[in-house]
């Protein structure tokens, strides 16, 4: 008996080791692929020149380069698509549910309803509006982006204590308002002139160029308390993948976990969609590739779907870069192309 625990031990020491060593080459990946990313561009820089400009040893061009256009899209990158991933294997607990997401959920359309509608207001009134107000445009427009993915929010949460926080309840009133910003949206562009549907148009394309300093500042201070508090909640996660009953008898309290979870996802994805625009599908793949090599331990699941979905977003705004360069195309067309065909073999593979 004690040489089968002994064994059972050192089984479970090596299965433990495995998942850290997986982490470990997934954020040595990420580096990598980091400094990847700032070395490519219209203009190249050789990765000697990368890490001498992040060591302050470059000056002229290529620091201007690198520290106001390269480091802040990269950025960018590492904290959407940490976010974005994070709020999708938080959703994908709460809910029990594989297909949970922010953009299943409706927070991404709530987003391009509120930017589509700030769009045309500031069209309308910007000429007699101040020059300071109509130089903060682009910063109006995330506040209408935010103000809405959070209305979307308080929906479902009102929904939720009508009809209790169940899985169900929140799914279905999610794919119900995603249909119905969706509508909104394209309302809003069928009546809009030439100049407004472009503005619209290219504030849903996801793009991490835009992104500046100061937004980055904005986004760390909601993602990463966001994303410790998942962590710190990563056995909460583990007793509700065995059970709301079960979790209840462990101490859990299953419905205050559910509608906190979901606040703290809504606004994690809601600053990101505010600032950067739509990314779809990172929240849904992300969570999934991890469960698939990791398990469903969320000790582990919750820090690497974060680090997996920065590196895939590096990635996508690598290619992005490269496909038709010097033209940029945005990320957010690239992780669409590549969401959906995973997204359906998710739907085959899970959806019974």
């Amino acid at each position: 008996m004690h040489l089968d625990r002994i064994e059972v031990s050192l089984s479970y020491r090596r299965h433990i080791e495995k998942k850290r060593l997986f982490l470990a080459c997934l954020c040595l990946l990420t580096v990598l692929c980091f400094c990847l990313s700032l070395s490519v561009g219209v203009s190249g820089m050789p990765m000697e020149k990368v890490v001498k400009g992040i060591l302050g040893m470059t000056e002229g061009r290529d620091r201007l380069i690198l520290w106001n256009i390269r480091m802040p899209q990269a950025v960018a990158a590492v904290a959407a698509g940490a976010g974005l991933a994070l709020s999708g294997a938080a959703m994908q607990a709460i809910l029990r549910n594989p297909l949970g997401s922010p953009f299943t959920l409706g927070f991404s359309h709530a987003g391009a309803f509120g930017a589509a509608l700030t769009v045309m207001i500031l069209s309308k009134i910007s000429p007699v509006l101040p020059i300071w107000i109509t130089s903060a445009g682009p910063g109006i427009v995330a506040i209408g982006a935010f103000s809405f993915c959070m209305i979307a929010t308080s929906v479902i949460l009102a929904v939720s204590a009508y009809r209790g926080a169940s899985p169900e309840t929140m799914v279905l009133c999610g794919v119900a308002l995603g249909s119905l910003f969706t509508a909104g949206t394209m309302f809003l562009q069928y009546f809009a002139d030439d100049v407004q549907l472009a503005a619209m148009v290219f504030w849903t394309f996801g793009d991490l160029g835009r992104a500046e300093w100061r937004d980055l500042a904005v986004m760390g201070a909601v993602l990463i308390p966001g994303g410790v508090y998942f962590f710190l909640k990563r056995w909460d996660f583990n007793a509700i993948e065995a059970g709301d009953e079960t979790a209840r008898g462990l101490g859990v309290d299953v419905s205050r976990l559910r509608l906190v979870g979901l606040v703290v996802s809504s606004l994690m994805v809601s600053v990101t969609v505010a600032y950067l625009g739509v990314i779809g599908f990172v929240g849904l793949i992300c969570p999934h590739f991890v469960r698939r090599l990791l398990g469903d331990d969320y000790r582990y699941v919750i820090p690497a779907s974060a680090v997996a979905g920065a590196l895939l977003l590096l990635l996508a705004d690598v290619c992005a870069r490269q496909i038709m360069a010097p033209h940029v195309m945005p990320v957010a067309v690239l992780t669409s192309f590549l969401g959906a065909p995973a997204f359906l073999w998710l739907l085959v593979r899970f959806v019974r």
